[in-house]
């Protein structure tokens, strides 16, 4: 089967429904005989950037946000300032504390911001780390992140 057209129908399927883990995907997907392994599917939510928000019938849902690349969308935005609880330099690192569970969320921003000071990221659960060359460029993300904060 064609990844792009896994991938189409994951999109098509979380916008119809709430999905909370990647088990039910991969459960949705099967009964559409899409015959997939929860290790593909992993692999599909990481290409896709799909990320968890609250659902009403679930605790949390996967969704998307359609965007060009490197833009932010509003709403993207909005849950970036809702979740981020800290940003702080560490020498190289900038460390961006989140709200548990939203550090993946938080890590696809910073990455879509694409600051070029930022070498790269590792989001965790409640925690991203953005690497810079040096400290000094590490203070500069800092400030451009609490300005895109600001705006």
């Amino acid at each position: 089967m064609l990844r792009t057209a896994r991938h189409a129908k994951i999109l098509e399927i979380i916008s119809h429904k709430e999905i909370e883990t990647q088990e039910e995907l991969c459960s949705e997907l099967n009964k559409l005989n899409y015959v997939v392994a929860q290790a593909t599917i992993s692999r599909d939510i990481k290409d896709l950037h799909l990320f968890k928000i609250a659902g009403i019938e679930k605790k949390y849902r996967y969704a998307y946000i359609h965007e060009t690349e490197g833009e932010i969308s509003p709403k993207m935005k909005s849950l970036f300032l809702d979740c981020v609880i800290a940003v702080k330099c560490a020498q190289n690192i900038v460390v961006i504390k989140t709200l548990a569970g939203n550090g993946n969320n938080a890590g696809t921003v910073i990455d879509k911001l694409n600051y070029p000071e930022i070498i790269g990221s590792v989001a965790g659960d409640d925690t991203v780390f953005a690497v810079c060359e040096n400290a000094e460029k590490a203070l500069l993300a800092v400030e451009k992140i609490n300005d895109f904060m600001k705006k």
